[in-house]
């Protein structure tokens, strides 16, 4: 496991802090109208390679909170999610949501409808990505005929998410659980890439996250559709056979593993990004979420 060094979380008054990640840190709320409830905070860090930078993109959470709730929005007649108010303390404003405290599913929800990433490694292995066959001669960047299911475990902080089939899925939630979560990710996955492709965007893959209610419902967790959780790609772009343009982090990881001289391999932490690249990669945030949502940053 690699120790990320993700630096301690602010306090916030009238909260307990529970758990820090990659990039969001989350609070119990103590008192008030909202006690019990989970306080979800998320930060400016960055993450590459399993290491969280010492360097943080500026206003980067503020844009994944406000794609999320937008995401949210867009998918309410399909399934619910887990944000109760935006309506947080002052020191987090923008960048927190107030959630329900949800029974998690030990499930990495993966829809992919092109082939790229740990999908291509391991077609190239076995001509197949978690279980499912699929046809010879795909590149990277191929579309697949059509989107699949591939989940993954959910690895301890610090460790990678391991490709699984959907057997092991019923394994670790259940016949019933297994099938609604499926049908969830694709049906949210669908619908996704439809509005993304409207927006001149491709969709290619993305990972969910669901928790089930105290009623029993099952219902979207964490954020949702964001360039941290979701590959897009620039629709004018996309060529299969190489790597696509990317609206993500794709310029901090060629920069580290380029210019940079470092040593993903190394066990060493990698250096702070300069300026260029910390103004670059914010830019192509902000286009991701303007070109999305058709809002204003």
């Amino acid at each position: 496991m690699v120790d990320l060094n993700i630096p301690a979380a602010p306090a916030i008054e009238g909260t307990t802090h529970l758990h820090s990640g990659k990039v969001r840190d989350l609070y119990r709320i103590d008192a008030g109208v909202h006690e019990g409830r989970l306080l979800m905070v998320a930060s400016d860090r960055i993450s590459a390679y399993d290491f969280v930078l010492d360097t943080t993109i500026p206003d980067k959470g503020e844009i994944l909170t406000r794609m999320s709730l937008w995401w949210f929005e867009q998918l309410g007649g399909l399934v619910g999610n887990h944000v109760v108010s935006s309506d947080v303390p002052a020191e987090v404003a923008g960048r927190a949501v107030i959630c329900e405290r949800l029974e998690m599913f030990p499930v990495e929800c993966v829809a992919r409808g092109y082939l790229t990433g740990s999908g291509l490694l391991d077609y190239h292995r076995t001509g197949q990505v978690c279980g499912i066959a699929l046809p010879a001669g795909l590149q990277d960047g191929s579309r697949l005929p059509e989107p699949i299911f591939t989940p993954a475990t959910k690895a301890d902080l610090g460790d990678h998410d391991e490709n699984v089939d959907y057997e092991a899925v019923v394994e670790a939630v259940g016949d019933d659980a297994a099938a609604e979560l499926r049908m969830l990710t694709m049906e949210v996955y669908d619908k996704a890439h439809v509005l993304a492709r409207e927006r001149g965007i491709i969709l290619a893959d993305t990972k969910l996250e669901f928790g089930r209610t105290p009623a029993g419902d099952t219902i979207l967790a964490d954020e949702v559709l964001t360039p941290d959780s979701s590959r897009f790609w620039p629709a004018a772009d996309w060529q299969p056979g190489r790597a696509q343009a990317s609206y993500d982090k794709q310029i901090v990881r060629d920069w580290l593993t380029g210019e940079s001289g470092w040593d993903r391999h190394s066990g060493e932490a990698p250096p702070p990004l300069p300026d260029v690249v910390v103004e670059r990669t914010r830019a192509r945030y902000v286009e991701a979420f303007e070109l999305l949502t058709g809002e204003r940053f």
